[in-house]
């Protein structure tokens, strides 16, 4: 490297709405980023996707010109990229010939809901508790092993093309580096594909799913991939034999980012959804969380994930027809409990812990004295309600947090994350750092290149949540009331979901002009 010159270690993350990008120096510090902003094509109801070529793959394209750009700029002189790492949405379902071209566009994670019926025929097949004993989790729209089996039903004419399966970032690797490669996490999404108890697929399982299709390689998270090519060279701007190295799904990246690794620790996500990670060294299988791979050998990770969370919010914004700030200040001023109204935050069905497509959104304790700061209090205490849900299972399995780190949009203005950690009793840390996934990708890269030894840590909290005590008893009691108004009204939310979906259904008929 020449004098003067600071190495830097390039994070890239396909997310669902953008892709970002992240040069850091050895240091931790931010020498440049940038973001491309993308969207999601929803052919069909239950149907999301991405092009490959163009979002995927374009993104990172223009994202590397831009930050080789910027990295000749920087402040403290030019930087050399001296690693590149890139994560991603997932688990996804991209079929591609043997030339890696996309043949057809990107199926994504747990939003495509398309394989239901191919979720019903494999738990048939295999049974859903040898599946849940061996992949580690019940299959559901998360699953990607499904949705392979609904392309080879429904699109032969593709699959009998495929050579290669893809996630986002696993795409993009290949096209860098031209080699198939997974990592271990991604593949324990791939569900039931990859055996947990044995970290490796499970040739029987995988091969009757994937057919003649080519099963990639296994790698851990970290490990060097291979050299940009000449032809991703000339496309990227990168350098030609630039280390790549393995990155992992978008929220294991972010997990990283904080140092979430070690037994006990636990990263809460706030974003449209609510997802939390929580490490373990022996995990048990359990239908209400999805027990993946972590990022080295011997560390799992137990997953859960809500419907909505910010996305409620939002919606209460818009029916109250208040801004952001105007709404948060609304719900900072009803006092804890919102004065006797209950939310049930199911307003797009229910992920874990009770993956209840058919679950519905609720309101209780309604008078005409509450106002809009009481509904908005109320929605942000139910997704405190629902994380508390999952830790209990967890703690069914003797998974208890020691640490809890909080991440995403929706730690600004410290009211959700204080409501959190009062429902949960947690403390919660939040990073110095917000920059995400990317800045993780970019801290495994700088790791696996020698940049820095391994252990290093770059983002530390600033500052901690803490539970209030003087309202334990309170969120208890509600909490209480919160498990019994969900099991009270689970009747009447999968009747009403019929209605709607027999409405849905003849709207679409009426839509098409059928008589």
């Amino acid at each position: 490297m020449s004098p003067g010159v600071t190495a830097g270690s390039l994070g890239i993350d396909i997310g669902t709405q953008s892709t970002k990008a992240v040069l850091a120096a050895a240091d931790g510090t931010v020498l440049a980023e940038c973001a491309v902003p993308h969207g999601l094509e929803m052919p069909a109801p239950g149907f999301a996707e991405q092009d490959a070529e163009r979002v995927w793959w374009g993104d990172v394209v223009s994202l590397c010109r831009q930050i080789t750009a910027l990295a000749d700029g920087t402040e403290s002189g030019p930087a050399e990229i001296g690693a590149v790492t890139v994560s991603g949405l997932g688990p996804c379902v991209l079929p591609c010939d043997e030339q890696v071209r996309p043949l057809r566009p990107g199926i994504l994670y747990g939003i495509d809901t398309r394989a239901t019926a191919e979720i019903a025929g494999i738990n048939e097949s295999l049974g859903e508790a040898e599946i849940l004993a061996q992949a580690g989790s019940v299959l559901s729209s998360q699953a990607a092993g499904p949705k392979i089996a609904w392309l080879r039903r429904h699109e032969p004419d593709i699959w009998a093309r495929t050579q290669f399966v893809h996630s986002a970032h696993t795409f993009v690797t290949h096209k860098l580096t031209g080699r198939y490669l997974f990592d271990h996490h991604t593949a324990s999404q791939y569900d039931p594909m990859y055996d947990m108890t044995t970290a490796g697929w499970h040739t029987t399982w995988a091969r009757q799913l994937a057919g003649r299709a080519e099963l990639p390689e296994l790698v851990w998270p970290g490990a060097i991939a291979g050299q940009v090519t000449a032809a991703a060279a000339s496309q990227t701007g990168l350098a030609p034999g630039t280390p790549v190295v393995t990155g992992t799904i978008d929220a294991w990246a972010e997990a990283y980012s904080v140092n979430v690794a070690a037994p006990g620790d636990l990263m809460l996500m706030y974003g449209s959804t609510m997802f939390l990670v929580l490490c373990a060294s022996q995990p048990r299988f359990h239908q209400g969380v999805w027990t993946t791979q972590g990022m080295v050998p011997g560390i799992e990770t137990y997953a859960a994930g809500m419907a909505t969370s910010g996305l409620l919010i939002r919606w209460l914004c818009d029916i109250t027809r208040l801004s952001f700030d105007e709404a948060l200040a609304a719900a900072a001023a009803a006092p804890a409990g919102s004065d006797g109204v209950l939310c049930l935050p199911y307003f797009a069905g229910e992920r874990s812990p009770v993956f209840d497509p058919s679950a519905r959104g609720t309101f209780a304790g309604l008078t005409l004295r509450h106002g809009q700061g009481h509904l908005i209090r109320a929605g942000y205490e139910a997704v405190g309600y629902g994380i508390r849900h999952n830790l209990d299972v967890l703690a069914g399995l003797g998974v208890v947090p020691r640490r809890a780190v909080a991440v995403g949009g929706g730690t600004t203005g410290d009211l959700w994350t204080r409501i959190v950690s009062d429902v949960t009793g947690l403390t919660q840390e939040v990073p110095a750092v917000t920059t995400g996934a990317a800045y993780g990708d970019a801290l495994l890269g700088a790791i696996a290149v020698g940049l820095v030894p391994r252990g290093t840590v770059w983002n530390k909290a600033c500052r901690l949540i803490e539970p209030d005590p003087a309202v334990a008893t309170l969120y208890d009691d509600g909490y209480g009331r919160y498990r019994q108004l969900a099991d009270q009204v689970e009747p009447v939310s999968h009747a009403l979901a019929s209605v709607q979906q027999a409405g849905v259904q003849q709207a679409g008929i009426q839509q098409a002009g059928v008589p």
